[in-house]
C-alpha cells in the first residue's frame, strides 16, 4: 500500500528533484511489474492512454536520457499507485491527479517521446498506425 509520503516522493521525483539512482531502479521495476495490469484495467476510462503508453516506452528506452527516464517512471509509477490524491475509482474524477503530474511531465520531456514510442504503442493498444502523407 502507498503511503502520503511516496505518493510526495513520486510527485517531486515526477518534476525532476531527488531522483537517485536507487529510486530509479525501483520505479523502473515497480512500472514494468504493474503498468500494464493497470492500464488494461482502466483503459477504457484513461482518455490519454496512447500517450501514457508511449511515455512508458519512452522511460524504458535506454537511448532516452537517464534525467528523462526517471521523471518519466516516476509519473508512471505514480499512475500505478494503487491509492494516491483522488482514487482511481471514482468515475470521471478518479485520473485527474494523475493526467496533472503526467501532464506536466509530458509538457517537460515531449520532445524525447520519439515517433517510434508512439508507433510501439499504437501496437500495442492494437491502434491504426497513422499514415504518412
Amino acid at each position: 500500500m502507498a503511503t502520503w509520503n511516496e505518493a510526495d516522493e513520486l510527485r517531486r521525483a515526477a518534476f525532476g528533484k531527488e531522483i537517485t539512482l536507487h529510486s530509479f531502479h525501483d520505479r523502473e521495476r515497480k512500472v514494468r511489474r504493474d503498468f500494464w495490469a493497470k492500464v488494461r484495467h482502466f483503459a477504457g476510462q484513461v482518455p490519454f492512454v496512447e500517450d501514457l503508453v508511449a511515455a512508458y516506452y519512452c522511460a524504458l528506452d535506454p537511448s532516452t536520457p537517464m534525467r528523462v527516464r526517471g521523471m518519466l517512471l516516476a509519473a508512471l509509477a505514480y499512475f500505478i499507485l494503487p491509492f494516491d490524491l483522488i482514487p482511481d475509482m471514482i468515475p470521471g474524477l478518479g485520473f485527474t491527479d494523475d493526467a496533472a503530474v503526467l501532464a506536466a511531465v509530458f509538457g517537460l520531456v515531449s520532445s524525447h517521446i520519439a515517433p517510434t514510442h508512439r508507433a510501439a504503442a499504437a501496437r500495442a493498444l492494437d491502434k491504426e498506425l497513422p499514415h504518412k502523407d
